[in-house]
This record gives structure tokens, sequence and C-alpha cells, in this order.
């Protein structure tokens, strides 16, 4: 396995800055988030140090020379919008944005895309599942015909009043993983496995490991912490805030010996990332940079 860190964190940074960075630090890859231009919109997303827009051969290809120089390698171009949005002016500048992701990928030989499926917040699961068959195959049809791969994260998006009550991306458990991969039957379509959306869900996160273990395309490093009194007051039906917080790996409730352990017994070989949403360390950019470090320092006890 490869360890490294998404670049989500890293706003203001040049991504010759970036890889810099995890070329300093020890870190073999790293998941590039490629937003569009034109700013944050939430926490962690808007940060784009690829633009896949204007992106062509040459800069390609001095793009593979940095990272090559420096013995980088670029896991993943990123961007996690939600595909499904009821307003469809916007679901359909974030399908076309991911198609510009997935040209950009086959032109820097990384071939993989990293994203959420999305989903409608005020329809049902069945409602969705058929939205998926709508919107998602044509996508799904043209990253094979590019030889790109799609990692979906298993991330609800179900934080904050506004994303209530069904949060905005259906991949979110074992069992509608199986719905849909029913519907996008593809070697070319797979699972972002983030552990930690599954501690707060009150999900087991080791077992789909080995159940699905042929469509684990990438990892992602996050931890959650659960505040059992918290919990006890406001109930599983509160927004998952209210009692649970994203923290560092190790600093939180999920067993990384268990999980790499998991992970190596399934054969996984891929690139694994530190995705930093801890708000301990939000205060300054070298904050968010101090929080990689740590990080890696912890999980090279088990990632080798």
């Amino acid at each position: 396995m490869k360890l490294g860190f998404i670049t989500a964190i890293c706003d203001g940074m040049t991504l010759e800055e970036v890889v810099d960075f995890a070329a300093e630090n020890g870190l073999e890859c790293i998941e590039v988030a490629c937003w569009p231009q034109g700013g944050a919109q939430r926490r962690y997303a808007g940060v784009s140090h690829i633009d896949v827009a204007s992106l062509d051969e040459n800069k390609a290809a001095a793009i593979k020379k940095l990272c090559a120089d420096k013995g980088v390698e670029i896991s993943s171009l990123a961007y996690y919008p939600n595909t499904l949005d009821p307003d469809l002016e916007k679901r359909q500048n974030y399908i076309a944005h991911i198609y510009k992701l997935i040209d950009a990928s086959a032109m820097l030989d990384v071939n993989m895309v990293t994203t959420f499926l999305g989903r409608d917040p005020h329809k049902t699961v069945s409602e969705n599942l058929k939205l998926v068959e709508e919107v998602w195959p044509q996508i799904i049809a043209y990253a094979e015909k590019k030889g790109v791969k799609i990692g979906i994260e298993n991330c609800p998006m179900l934080f904050t009043e506004d994303e209530w009550p069904g949060g905005q991306n259906l991949m979110t458990s074992p069992s509608n993983w199986r719905k849909i991969f029913q519907i996008l039957d593809s070697p070319n379509f797979g699972i972002n496995y983030d552990p930690s959306h599954f501690v707060w869900q009150q999900i087991d996160y080791i077992k789909p490991i080995y159940e699905f273990k042929d469509k684990i395309f990438h990892v992602h490093y996050k931890d959650i912490k659960v505040f059992k009194d918290k919990l006890s007051d406001v109930g599983v039906m509160a927004a998952p805030l209210e009692y649970m917080s994203p923290k560092l790996p190790g600093l939180g409730d999920v067993d990384w010996g268990r999980y790499v352990s998991a992970l190596t017994d399934v054969g996984y070989s891929g690139y694994t990332c530190i995705e930093v949403e801890d708000k301990a360390f939000e205060k300054s950019l070298e904050d968010a940079k101090k929080a990689v470090v740590l990080s890696a320092k912890y999980l090279k006890n088990f990632v080798i």
C-alpha cells in the first residue's frame, strides 16, 4: 500500500508546493483536489490543484514530470459534488465537471477519479436508485471508454440541517452498495473506502472489506470520535455533528490495526490517503500540514 493524503486541506498552495511537501515528508501519493475554479463552497471543497478544464497534453506532461522527479504519484483526481442534486442545472454542471476529470485522469495516466454518487435528499432510497439508473450508466460507459476507474466514497454527506433528511450521497452502506452494484455492474465502478463514516452510523467497518474486496479502488484514512454522552442525549436521529467529530487517525474510535490488517488480508495494495477534517487543525495552513505529518507518523506503524 502507498501512503499519501488528499490535497483539499492545502488551500493556497500550488501543485508544485503540495508535491514538494509530500516528498519532504516521505509520502508516496496525493489525491489531488480538482474542483472547478472559483473557490470553496463548503468546508474542504472548492480547492483546485489541477485545473482540469484547461489541461492539455503539454501541461499534463509537465505534471507527470514534476511527480516523477519528486517520487510522488497521483492516486486520483478528486471532486465530491452531489451528482443527483434536485436542482437540474447544478446537477448538469457537476456531471459536466466529472467528465472533465475523467478526461484529465486519462491524460495524466492516473486513471482514477474519486467522487460521490450523489442523492436527492428528499427522495427515498428506492427513488434515488432510479435516479442512479438514469444518470450514472452514461458516466460509467465514458469512464470505461477512457480506461478510468471511479471510486465512490461512502460518506453520507448528512451532517448539517440543510442536508437532511436523506443526505447527499447514496453510497452509504453495504446494503446500498449491493443494490447500486447491480445497477452499475462495471469493473470501472467501485469504492473509495472510508471507515470513519461507518463508525458513527454504527456499521461494522471491517466486514465489508472482505465482501467488497474486488471493489475497493482507493482508501481514505480519517477517524471519528463518537461522544456517547451526547449521543445518549440527542439520539441517532439528530444531525451527526451533534454527537460526533472527525479526528486525525489514532485520535478517534477506528481500530487502525484491525482495519489495515483486513486490507492486507484481502490483498489490497493500492493507494491509501489521509483525509484531514479535524477541527483542532483548522486554524491555519501550517496546522493542516502538521495534521498530515502527525497522521502519517501514526499510520506508518501499520502501513509499510
